[in-house]
């Protein structure tokens, strides 16, 4: 576990001691859980570039050449 001192203004750090109140846990159990969730979401979005990099639209036309040709069932039609 590693350490780190961390200056926020009063307003925020109020929120939240008042979330992690209502939440039932601790500040840093907090602050862990949304520093956790934002470099989910940031390292998602690098590994969707990735992806996106490899293919081509050759690549698209073979899969969905793959597909059936039929009508959308009636609830999915626009």
């Amino acid at each position: 576990m590693s350490t780190i001192s961390l200056r926020i203004p009063e307003s925020l750090h109020q929120h939240l001691r008042e979330l992690a109140k209502r939440e039932g846990t601790s500040i840093n159990h907090l602050i862990t859980t949304a520093v956790a969730e934002k470099v989910s979401a940031l390292s998602t979005e690098d590994y969707l570039a990735q992806r996106a990099e490899r293919g081509t639209r050759a690549k698209f036309k073979k899969v969905l050449s793959r597909v059936a040709d039929s009508q959308p069932e009636p609830y999915d039609k626009l």
